[in-house]
């Protein structure tokens, strides 16, 4: 894997430590950090006979384990979690002692965000983890869910679940390093009320046709939301570009 955009970063091939570098967050501003990391073809399809495993880009696992071992929590829609069969976060005890140095749990929670929580408790989610997910839900679900789900899983009341309201229940935990994989719908909330940092977008060299969505879905954004390049590496044929989003007032 090799940096190729902007001109002057690191050259050769990249190691661990070099693209932990690359990725790394950035200072505390006060919310959270929101990261969004996706996978599409070259002709935009998010997913595959309805799973991103189809969109797999040479080098994009590398790069996936690395955002989850950085980030405090990884989150993802029930939709998601339910059709990619998630299990808990995956580590090495290289990877723990790393996030211990960094001040982190030794391994990142799975949060799903979910105004009706329907998961099955028995799902690999919950058995197949070193620790328990999160549950994000609404006021109302809240005492729904902490009956079905008892001791798998911790339950977190976020009011209305807008996209605030999650990233404040998140905050409360102490989670401010937000790793968001999915899917479209919950990634167009997060868009559209302003409070996505950064897009990691893995670019599959391949084309799907038609029928699949987009990475962004739901109502339309008032305006197309401008992106700034911070990297871009390539590994073989695949693309691996890293986006941050430009905010009102920032520098051209």
């Amino acid at each position: 894997m090799r940096h190729v955009w902007p001109p002057g970063g690191p050259d050769g091939e990249l190691d661990r430590d070099a693209l932990a570098a690359l990725y790394a967050h950035p200072a505390p501003t006060g919310r959270p950090f929101v990261r969004v990391n996706f996978a599409a073809s070259a002709d935009g399809a998010v997913s595959v006979d309805g799973r991103s495993a189809g969109l797999d880009a040479p080098g994009d696992r590398t790069v996936f384990g690395l955002l989850r071992e950085l980030a405090d929590v990884i989150v993802a829609g029930s939709g998601t979690v339910r059709a990619e069969d998630y299990r808990g976060a995956r580590t090495s005890e290289a990877m723990r002692a790393r996030r211990r140095g960094r001040g982190q749990a030794a391994v990142p929670p799975v949060a799903v965000v979910t105004a009706s929580p329907a998961l099955d408790p028995g799902a690999a989610l919950f058995t197949d983890t070193r620790v328990p997910p999160l549950i994000v839900t609404t006021t109302a679900a809240a005492p729904a869910a902490a009956r079905r789900y008892g001791s798998v899983a911790d339950v977190l009341d976020a009011g209305d679940l807008s996209p605030a309201a999650v990233l404040d229940a998140l905050a409360a935990r102490g989670l401010a390093r937000v790793l968001c994989e999915g899917g479209p719908v919950l990634f167009g909330s997060f868009a559209a009320a302003g409070l996505v940092d950064e897009l990691c977008l893995s670019v599959a060299p391949s084309l799907v046709g038609g029928g699949p969505g987009r990475i962004l879905a739901g109502p339309g954004l008032p305006t197309p939301l401008p992106l700034r390049l911070a990297a871009a590496l390539a590994h073989d044929d695949g693309l691996l570009l890293r986006y941050t989003f430009v905010r009102s007032g920032d520098n051209p």
